[in-house]
């Protein structure tokens, strides 16, 4: 009976850390926009209207080109929420009750603007299809599992498959509701809930011990972020790339020549600040 209210709260306090997190501002990434941004240069328009207009995987694109878009993303996220992470570190002990609530939901913030740039690129649906500042259960289960996978949970990672299996024979362009919210699907989306809520009670613990200290704990918290940030992004980029959903449709070759896009750039420019009288946060050149 314990054991069943542990999980159940756990799996509650994940759940309203991710709708909490959704809602803070630049979070949400407009699919369309992003994928004309990302894929301009990489792409002619018929192409990139295509991959708008349905998915990457319809317009040809073929997976190399989608991967080294892929790893823009992740080095842009990384360096902003290790920087990020590091300034929240520059009070100290005495602010810690503040800072740290607000570094995790930054953290989680920058988790879920990393999941659908790369669901978007390897050819998932939209994932806030509406205006409302509430996810819907299909779009917290997809989630959640997204966020499983980058902590490495296998059962996260069957049950993706499982997803985006059902969306490859239903040629869908949303969700499929009934398998994340009712099927073979949701049990595991609860399961990992609460494998994450628990996790992510001792991530929080572990930041506090790294804060005690200005300046230092800023550098450790700085550092700690872009160690664990960048490999579970890589994590869910090399499984959704993995996916028969991602793989281009007629093995269509775009020839031209690859240009460093705006994420590369935008993520030199945003460095993990250093205590003493070099700082600066969030400095842009």
């Amino acid at each position: 009976m314990v054991t069943g209210q542990v999980s159940e709260n756990s799996e509650s306090r994940f759940s309203a850390l991710l709708v909490g997190a959704a809602r803070l501002p630049g979070v949400r990434i407009d699919r369309e926009a992003y994928l004309r941004t990302a894929l301009a240069r990489h792409c002619s328009e018929d192409q990139l209207r295509q991959a708008m207009e349905e998915n990457p995987a319809a317009a040809g694109i073929p997976l190399d080109v989608l991967d080294r878009v892929a790893d823009a993303a992740i080095r842009y996220e990384t360096a902003k929420v290790s920087a990020l992470s590091a300034a929240a570190g520059i009070p100290g002990f005495i602010a810690m009750p503040a800072t740290v609530p607000a570094d995790l939901a930054q953290y989680v913030a920058h988790m879920l603007r990393i999941a659908q740039k790369l669901a978007y690129l390897y050819s998932w649906p939209d994932l806030f299809s509406t205006d409302n500042d509430d996810l819907d259960d299909a779009t917290k289960g997809v989630l959640t599992l997204f966020f499983g996978v980058m902590f490495g949970t296998q059962s996260a990672n069957a049950a993706v498959g499982k997803v985006a299996e059902a969306m490859a024979e239903q040629v869908a362009r949303k969700l499929p509701q009934q398998a994340l919210t009712k099927g073979v699907v949701y049990p595991i989306v609860k399961k990992v809930a609460g494998y994450l809520g628990v996790k992510m009670t001792k991530e929080t613990f572990a930041k506090s011990v790294s804060k005690a200290i200005p300046l230092v704990g800023a550098a450790v918290s700085g550092g700690l972020t872009y160690a664990t940030f960048r490999p579970m992004s890589k994590r869910l980029k090399t499984h959704l790339s993995g996916l028969e959903l991602a793989k281009p449709v007629g093995g269509q070759v775009i020839i031209g020549e690859v240009i460093q896009d705006e994420d590369r750039q935008a993520a030199d420019e945003v460095k993990i600040p250093k205590p003493g009288r070099e700082w600066r946060v969030l400095k842009h050149r």
